[in-house]
């Protein structure tokens, strides 16, 4: 098992950081394009995310990412600092209801580009898991 992590502050510039970190994720265990490109979309979602509604955009709190390697998958857990969520009440952003709506669309996508998702530590942690077979 490989791991490896970077802390960031809550900047929204910072997310070319995210970027370079799951680019250097791809090099270091070769991931195909298709597992990549999920990859980037959802994990750069989750740090938005953990910047804007954990983190309130407060550059003096960070975001944590780290990128496990494990026999047949690849885990990124997204920690901020923040109060937390009950990710069990989130709305559906396809429902008639929230189709104008803004909101919601960062774990819609997560939820279907990633293999599993969960949400651990109040919602103050999201755990994306790709599956590499």
């Amino acid at each position: 098992m490989n791991n490896i992590s970077i802390e960031i502050p809550s900047l929204m510039e910072n997310i070319r950081i995210v970027e370079s970190f799951v680019d250097n994720t791809k090099e270091k265990y070769e991931l195909t394009d298709d597992v990549y490109g999920n990859i980037m979309v959802a994990v750069i979602e989750s740090v938005n995310n953990a910047i804007v509604h954990g983190n309130q955009s407060d550059k003096e709190k960070n975001v944590q990412l780290s990128a496990t390697f494990n026999t047949n998958n690849i885990q990124f857990k997204i920690t901020d600092e923040g109060p937390g969520f009950d990710s069990s009440i989130l709305p559906d952003p396809t429902s008639p209801e929230n189709l104008e709506k803004t909101g919601g669309r960062g774990i819609f996508l997560m939820k279907h580009l990633s293999d599993e998702v969960a949400f651990e530590h109040e919602g103050r942690q999201v755990v994306l898991t790709f599956y590499l077979d």
